[in-house]
C-alpha cells in the first residue's frame, strides 16, 4: 500500500479551519483501534507531547503497531530534554541576523511547520530544525548574545493556537509534505512498500553503477516495492518511504550516516544500519572487534601519533613490507606500503597528518582477494578481485594509470572453499544481519579477513555476473522480509 498520512488531533474540532478529510482522526478513536494496520505516516498533532500524555501514547502505540509516527516518541523525549543537548545549525547566526533587522531585539520566536517557515530568510534554518527534531509544528525561540544567537527553547506548537497566517503556513506546509492526502494521485501501479535508494550521481567510485541502480529498481518492483533514487538533498523527504537502501560510500562524519540514523530512529528498514557503518567504516574499530573475537586476520598493530614509536621493532615484528592504513579509508584510498624502516617512518608521519591513529599490518602477497557478499548471515555471491596491473592492490589510484582496477572472476558461493565462507560469516555475525562485502586472502595458515565493507560494490557485469538479475531480487526480497517482520 502506498504511503498516506493519517492525521491525529486531540479533538476533531481542532481541524475545523482546514479542509475536511477522512484522513483525520481523534486521538481517542485512534488509541481505541487495537491493532490498527494503517501503513502510512501517523502525523501526531496532539497539543501535549509530554511523557505519558495522550500525544505521547499516540506515537508510542503507532510505533508498537509498526507505523511511523511524526513526531516519534524518541523525538518527544529529545524536545523535553533539549537543555541537555547543544544544537549547532549551519549559518544560524547569519540567517537570524538577516531576519532580525533591529539590533536591539534580543529574542525572537519562529514557527516551523514541516520544515517550512514564514520567512524566506529562514528557509535553511527551518529545514535544519525539522531534520534535527522531526515534529510537524515547532516553535523555536532564540536569544541574542552579542552578534551570535543560541536556542533558548524548542517546543511543539498546538494547531488550535495558530492565528490565520500561521494556519495558512501550516496548511501549505502539510500539503507540500504529503500531497497524496489532498490531491488525486496519477494513475499508476500500487506497490506495497516504498524504498529510497540513496546514491551520489557524481561519486568518483560509486558502489553501484547506473545500470545496477536501475536493476535494483526493477528488482524492487518485482518484489512489490516502488523504488526511487534519492540524493543528499532529499534528507527532509526520507520519512515518505518505508525503507532506505544506501548505495553511496558510507562514512561516520557524513550525510550517509545521518540518513541511516534518521531512518532507523523513525522505524524504517535500513541497509546499512548506523551500527554497521560505525563498525565497518573505521579499520581500528574493526581490528579490535575481530581481534577480541579471535577472527583470523593479518598480524596488526595500532600506531598512535602521541606515543613514541619504535619503527625498527615494528618492522622486525611484522616483517617488510609493512602496510599502513588510515582508519576510515575506502576503495584502497589511504592504504600505503613501506619496504624498509625509512619508508615506514616517512609514510607514517605523512599519514599522521590525516589521522592520529594508524593501522600497521603485515603484507600478504596474493594474486587476488576474495570478496564474499553476505546478506542476513548468508553468503549470496562471491568474486575474486585480481591485483591491478603492476600494482599490489586491487585499485591503483595513480592519476597516470588508465586501467585502475584489476581483473575479476565472479562465481557461485558453492565454488568457494568452505573455510573461506566460514570465516567470512564469522566476521559478519559480529556486525549485524545487513549486506556486507568481506575482503579476504587465502594464506598458508588459512583464510584471513582484510576488511568488512558495510556498503559493498555491486556493479552491472561484475558482482552480478554469476547470478545476473537474481542477485538484485535476492537483496530486494530481503527488504520485503524485514518490512513484513
Amino acid at each position: 500500500m502506498r504511503n498516506t498520512a493519517l492525521i491525529i488531533v486531540d479533538d476533531i474540532s481542532d481541524w475545523q479551519p482546514y479542509l475536511p478529510s477522512q484522513a483525520v482522526m481523534s486521538a481517542a478513536e485512534y488509541m481505541q483501534q487495537a491493532g490498527a494496520r494503517h501503513r502510512g505516516t501517523i502525523i501526531n498533532l496532539c497539543a501535549d507531547l509530554s511523557y505519558l500524555s495522550t500525544g505521547y501514547y499516540v506515537s508510542l502505540l503507532a510505533e508498537a503497531r509498526g507505523q511511523r509516527s511524526l513526531p516519534s516518541a524518541g523525538v518527544m523525549n529529545d524536545l523535553a530534554n533539549l537543555r541537555h543537548y547543544q544544537l549547532f545549525l549551519r549559518d544560524m547566526n547569519r540567517q537570524l541576523n538577516k531576519f532580525v533587522t533591529d539590533p536591539s531585539q534580543q529574542k525572537v520566536s519562529i514557527l516551523v511547520c514541516f520544515g517550512q517557515s514564514e520567512s524566506a530568510e529562514l528557509t535553511l534554518l527551518a529545514r535544519q530544525l525539522f531534520e534535527a527534531y522531526p515534529c510537524p509544528t515547532l516553535k523555536a525561540t532564540f536569544v541574542r548574545h552579542g552578534q551570535g544567537w543560541t536556542i533558548e527553547g524548542l517546543t511543539n506548537q498546538p494547531i488550535n493556537e495558530l492565528d490565520d497566517d500561521e494556519q495558512t503556513l501550516f496548511a501549505n506546509a502539510l500539503d507540500s509534505f504529503n500531497k497524496r492526502v489532498w490531491r488525486k494521485a496519477r494513475a499508476r501501479k500500487e506497490y506495497r512498500y516504498d524504498l529510497a535508494i540513496l546514491h551520489d550521481p557524481n561519486e568518483h567510485i560509486p558502489t553501484s553503477d547506473k545500470k545496477a541502480l536501475q536493476k535494483f529498481i526493477q528488482a524492487a518492483r518485482y518484489n512489490d516495492m516502488d523504488a526511487e533514487l534519492i540524493t543528499a538533498d532529499d534528507y527532509s523527504r526520507l520519512l515518505e518511504f518505508d525503507a532506505l537502501f544506501i548505495r553511496e560510500t558510507t562514512r561516520i562524519n557524513h550525510h550517509t550516516y545521518r540518513f541511516a540514523k534518521k531512518a532507523q530512529a523513525n522505524g524504517l528498514v535500513v541497509i546499512d544500519s548506523p551500527e554497521a557503518i560505525l563498525k565497518c567504516a573505521n579499520k581500528v574499530f574493526l581490528h579490535e572487534l575481530l581481534e577480541k573475537n579471535k577472527v583470523p586476520m593479518p598480524r596488526s598493530e595500532l600506531l598512535i601519533d602521541t606515543a613514541t614509536i619504535d619503527y625498527a621493532a615494528i618492522g622486525e615484528r611484522l616483517g617488510y613490507p609493512v602496510v599502513l592504513k588510515i582508519p576510515d579509508g575506502s576503495f584502497s584510498i589511504g592504504v600505503e606500503k613501506a619496504s624498509n624502516e625509512e619508508e615506514l617512518r616517512a609514510t607514517a608521519e605523512r599519514l599522521f597528518a590525516k589521522s592520529t591513529i594508524l593501522l600497521a599490518q603485515e603484507f600478504m602477497r596474493t594474486d587476488f582477494d576474495w570478496r564474499i557478499g553476505v546478506l542476513n548471515n548468508r553468503a549470496v555471491y562471491a568474486c575474486k578481485y585480481y591485483m591491478a596491473r603492476n600494482h599490489w592492490q586491487i585499485y591503483n589510484h595513480a592519476e597516470t594509470v588508465r586501467n585502475r582496477s584489476g581483473d575479476f572472476e565472479c562465481m557461485g558461493v558453492h565454488q568457494v572453499p568452505k573455510e573461506v565462507i566460514k570465516v567470512a560469516l564469522q566476521a559478519t555475525r559480529l556486525i549485524g544481519d545487513g549486506l556486507y562485502g568481506v575482503d579476504m586472502k587465502e594464506t598458508p595458515r588459512g583464510p584471513v579477513i582484510i576488511e568488512v565493507n558495510d556498503n559493498p560494490s555491486i556493479d552491472n557485469g561484475v558482482e552480478d555476473l554469476h547470478l545476473s538479475d537474481e542477485l538484485y531480487r535476492i537483496i530486494m526480497a530481503d527488504f520485503v522480509r524485514r518490512l513484513e517482520h
